[in-house]
């Protein structure tokens, strides 16, 4: 298919408070694609998300832009190496100012934790053991 990287675009109420709280998550942003209408989260060298303010995202729909404080349309949803990864990126989130979405999940094999950042969007992080999916 040739596709080669991901952009997800999240609407944002406060850029500066959504870049705060990222950042306190440990993830950085790429200063060519971050201004005063958007900010660009470097997930790895494939993966990003693009906080826009709601009036940039607009720009990009003909739609309502859906109230993720009491509606999902989407999880995010992230691999890491460990379960100590799962818990550590998650806990950093709460401690953030985001809240806990789901209960810790350890189905043997996979483990998973999610959060809802400050805007309401579903993280949701989880490790998965490979060599015991069959």
């Amino acid at each position: 298919m040739g596709v080669q990287k991901i952009f997800v675009n999240l609407p944002v109420k406060d850029l500066d408070k959504s870049k705060e709280f990222f950042s306190k998550i440990g993830f950085e942003f790429n200063p060519q694609f971050t201004n005063e209408l958007a900010a660009c989260i470097v997930i790895n060298d494939s993966i990003y998300a693009m906080l826009l303010v709601e009036k940039r995202f607009k720009e990009f729909t003909k739609k309502e832009i859906a109230d993720s404080t009491k509606s999902t349309e989407v999880i995010i949803a992230l691999s890491v190496d460990s379960k100590e990864q799962v818990d550590e990126i998650v806990n950093k989130a709460l401690e953030a100012g985001g809240t806990a979405a789901t209960d810790k999940q350890d189905y043997g094999f996979m483990y998973q934790w999610s959060f809802q950042d400050i805007d309401g969007h579903l993280w949701e992080l989880l490790y998965m053991d490979e060599s015991a999916v069959q």
